[in-house]
């Protein structure tokens, strides 16, 4: 948790910073669509394969080498902003570099989340934890990002994202844990990765709950992708302005993230994440329709309490029901339904806004959200009735004598 925080801040500080230098450089809101799309594209593509190598490899190992991999990569992006050489296409491409090893890393995080608690009964709790623990670094780090470029420009803040990683490296360095046992030979992959599927969609409560997610991360996720422009074309602000924003909606994950931790049970969760969802949805229609930071305050903390009690509870949900010799296929099916979608509301939303503008654009997406979470609403007796006897054998539900 330590090693996370540092990078957290740096990686949010990083994200702020070449999301406002492309834009300053570019001024085209379409060109932030592109970023978007190529920072999380991979995910979509190679997380479902991550959650193979996560059921079949050494998780802490794995995920040492991606942290290593991502601290070279900020590097770079340092050291072209540092030499002043820095272009719209080094900023893209190095995106897209980092989505390929975030890709690779979710899935296995969610799965090595077990080898560091020990016990499935401490799940819930821990994800909410981690959960709590990244969305301290989204509270922070866009704000002092901020700062930053206000104070000394987009590069100090990619120089300061890699310097995180050597905490990072030492704090692994010293974890120790015991490795889960992996079978000694492997049946082929398309294999496993149908299988994965299968399980997925014979699954009422978790096929419709990625549902609500990949929704979610297709249609309102993509807001961040549009803060520079909303920022600078509707609130007519600058860097410091577009990271108290984002901060106001880390604010709120904060916050949900701290109501999650300390819930005793899964039990209830579908019903908060609906309501979750559809005050997200609502918010950010009216946030598409405010031109007052004031107003835009507020609104981004419910978007970012919404979101993240939405994903966080689907994420406590999933690792409580799944077996464990599918964990890391379905963790992989829940990154990539999440940040996986994000790629593809990103471009659609950077070419919407360019053609009808950020405000109607921010609107549809709420709207489509809110729709979701009624959907939802109606399908809950039916994922409860499917949810309730696996949680009766897991002792979460007891029965009466």
């Amino acid at each position: 948790m330590s090693g996370q925080i540092c990078a957290l801040v740096g990686y949010w500080m990083q994200n702020i910073a070449q999301s406002w230098l492309l834009y300053r450089l570019s001024g085209s809101v379409t060109l932030l669509g592109v970023l978007g799309f190529a920072s999380s594209v991979p995910i979509l593509l190679l997380a479902p394969f991550a959650g193979l190598w996560s059921d079949r490899f050494n998780l802490h190992r794995m995920m040492f080498a991606t942290q290593v991999l991502e601290m070279l990569q900020a590097a770079v992006l340092a050291a072209l902003a540092l030499a002043g050489i820095i272009a719209p296409w080094h900023i893209v491409t190095l995106s897209m570099v980092l989505g390929v090893l975030v890709a690779i890393e979710l899935p296995v995080r969610h799965a090595y989340l077990l080898e560091l608690v020990g016990t499935k009964e401490d799940l819930p709790n821990a994800v909410a934890m981690t959960s709590l623990v990244a969305n301290c670094g989204r509270l922070v780090g866009p704000a002092l990002a901020g700062v930053m470029i206000g104070w000394f420009g987009e590069a100090v803040c990619f120089l300061i994202n890699a310097l995180t990683f050597v905490v990072v490296i030492i704090t692994f360095l010293m974890i120790r844990v015991v490795p889960s046992r992996r079978p000694a030979s492997h049946p082929p992959m398309w294999h496993d990765l149908r299988e994965g599927i299968a399980y997925i969609w014979h699954s009422v409560p978790i096929r419709l709950l990625l549902g609500l997610l990949m929704l979610t991360g297709l249609l309102a996720t993509p807001y961040l992708t549009l803060m520079p422009a909303l920022v600078r074309d509707v609130f007519h602000g600058g860097a410091d302005q577009m990271g108290f924003l984002v901060g106001a909606a880390g604010l709120g994950a904060v916050g949900g993230t701290l109501y999650l931790a300390s819930r005793a049970s899964v039990r209830g969760l579908i019903r908060l994440l609906t309501y979750a969802s559809l005050a997200a949805g609502i918010a950010l229609m009216l946030l598409g329709r405010s031109t007052i930071i004031g107003i835009a305050l507020p609104l981004l903390a419910v978007i970012g309490f919404g979101i993240l009690v939405t994903s966080v509870s689907v994420n406590m949900i999933l690792q409580t029901i799944v077996d464990d010799d599918k964990r890391g296929r379905v963790m992989s099916f829940y990154t990539a339904a999440f940040l996986g979608m994000a790629p593809l509301g990103s471009l659609a939303a950077g070419t919407l806004a360019g053609a009808i503008g950020v405000a109607h654009t921010l609107f549809i997406g709420g709207a489509a959200c809110a729709a979701g979470a009624l959907y939802l609403a109606y399908k809950r007796p039916q994922i409860r009735a499917h949810i309730r006897p696996i949680y009766t054998r897991l002792g979460i539900i007891r029965e009466a004598p």
